[in-house]
């Protein structure tokens, strides 16, 4: 087989496109195949013959042959047509604008989804920007392509873009399980733009939001979503718990330090986990402590009893299991926990619409650790669109894969 007949076949090449050439240079490690086009040129826009206008020479990254670079070169025409004015045919082996074949970009978005853009950039023999250009077509492509979204449940959550508190705002499909939205800051209005882009009919159809207790979010959620419940999940409250306990602790460690006694020394993480899931030896010291008549100990048993409320179906039974719990934390004379009742109290109907409707926000933290290994993989970002472009990449759940006719015959 000639190695003209041999490109024909493995790149898919049909009439009215013919391969007339294959130029291999071995001193710069390269295989140019040249392409011509043979017939009656039509507009891509209308499908129908046009005059031809002129022929503009460009080239293709494909795949590479054994180990030289591959490229495809051809003249390709530009029509005049009455209806649509000059535009350029379009070729079957790669997407308007791009300068690698369709085949290329699928395999460098499949190594993308494996390594960071600088590693593929290496491994391909591609610029940093060539790599990037190849990811942010994908996320174009896939965001075209995309089925119209109506989730009834979504998790609202920051994610840390750098460091000195700068932070984006991802919107999750808590149901889907994919990034819905992600945009600067964590304002009021990083909310406003998704719901106005969401629309009014799919807006109504959210039944539930699930948020930490941060104002900007609750206001955001309250003024586009009236309907829907929103929810305080527990995670975010034994967060909170969380922390009056440990201020309990270091207030009582360095009471207890200036009296010689160093019973609490190494101690947080005794207080802060799960007693289910801790071992033996650190179970057993933590009663030990706990026999000891510590106001850490009271503070600890508050939010372990906490923990437990979140099993009930009816409201009118969670809500007064809550406000005995909210009347022993109040009377406990331990400031932190006092503060700490004092917020569970104000939001209490959204952490009842949570204990009631069993939602979580557990999907949108998930998502946030994936967001935050994306960028540990990739060292971090500069710009902050090129994180949003990362994360749709990876956490969207899109089409990225470029469609053309002589590939899917190939």
């Amino acid at each position: 087989m000639r190695d003209r007949d041999l490109y024909t076949k493995i790149l898919g090449i049909e009439s009215p496109w013919h391969v007339i050439d294959v130029l291999l240079d071995v001193a710069a490690g390269t295989v140019e195949v040249v392409v011509e086009f043979h017939g009656a040129p039509t507009c891509p826009h209308c499908d129908k013959h046009v005059a031809r206008y002129d022929a503009r020479r460009r080239r293709w990254r494909h795949l590479d042959t054994c180990q030289f670079q591959t490229y495809l070169a051809a003249d390709v025409p530009r029509v005049e047509c009455p209806e649509h004015g000059v535009s350029q045919v379009v070729v079957p082996w790669a997407e308007p604008g791009s300068r690698f074949t369709a085949l290329f970009e699928r395999l460098t978005i499949d190594w993308l989804k494996e390594a960071s853009a600088s590693a593929v950039a290496r491994r391909l023999g591609l610029s940093w920007d060539e790599t990037d250009g190849i990811m942010a077509r994908a996320v174009r492509r896939g965001l075209a392509r995309r089925e119209p979204v109506c989730p009834t449940r979504i998790g609202i959550d920051e994610t840390s873009f750098q460091k000195r508190h700068e932070y984006v705002t991802v919107v999750t499909d808590l149901d889907g399980s994919r990034v819905l939205s992600v945009s600067d800051g964590r304002t009021e209005a990083s909310l406003d733009a998704f719901f106005t882009e969401l629309g009014e009919e799919k807006r109504a159809a959210i039944e539930v939001v699930t948020m930490d207790m941060w104002p900007a979010y609750m206001n955001a959620a309250r003024r586009n979503l009236p309907r829907a419940h929103i929810a305080f999940d527990k995670f975010h409250v034994a967060k909170h718990l969380g922390e009056a306990v440990d201020a309990v602790r270091k207030c009582e460690h360095r009471e207890l330090r200036k009296e010689g006694d160093d019973s609490l020394t190494k101690s947080k993480y005794l207080w802060l986990q799960n007693p289910s899931k801790m071992r033996d030896d650190r179970r057993s010291r933590l009663r030990e402590l706990l026999a000891g008549c510590l106001r850490t100990g009271r503070a600890w048993a508050l939010k372990e009893a906490a923990m437990k409320l979140w099993h009930y179906a009816s409201r009118t039974w969670a809500r007064r299991a809550w406000e005995t719990w909210l009347g022993w934390a109040s009377r406990s004379r331990l400031d932190p926990m006092v503060r700490a009742a004092r917020m569970i109290r104000k939001h209490l109907d959204g952490i009842l619409n949570a204990v009631v409707l069993q939602a979580t926000n557990a999907a949108a933290e998930s998502m946030n650790a994936k967001i935050q290994r994306v960028k540990s993989r990739a060292c971090g970002y500069r710009n902050r669109e090129r994180f949003r472009t990362a994360i749709m990449f990876h956490l969207r759940g899109l089409d990225l894969y470029p469609r053309t006719a002589a590939h899917t015959k190939a």
